[in-house]
């Protein structure tokens, strides 16, 4: 698995994008690539844990999200996690 962290700012185009960027998440939770996501309570930021093979993997999923690259996010920090209770 992967972790994935993202941090904001108050970009008016950050906020525009939100919809779309959750639509797509919610699509790759069904398909069992996302197991869990979502924003950091201060809304600075967000965690998404990605379920996939290899870093390959994991930019080419960010890679097909615009919110990712958008005005205003950025990602901060991408490791791979080795969970023993799930």
């Amino acid at each position: 698995m992967w972790i994935i962290e993202t941090a904001y700012d108050n970009t008016p185009e950050r906020v525009a994008g939100r919809p779309a960027h959750r639509a797509r998440l919610a699509d790759l939770h069904e398909e069992g690539l996302i197991r869990m996501a979502g924003p950091w309570g201060d809304d600075s930021g967000a965690l998404i844990i990605a379920d996939v093979p290899d870093r390959r993997a994991v930019d080419d999923l960010l890679a097909q999200d615009p919110f990712l690259s958008a005005p205003g996010v950025r990602v901060v920090s991408i490791r791979q996690w080795n969970p023993f209770l799930v």
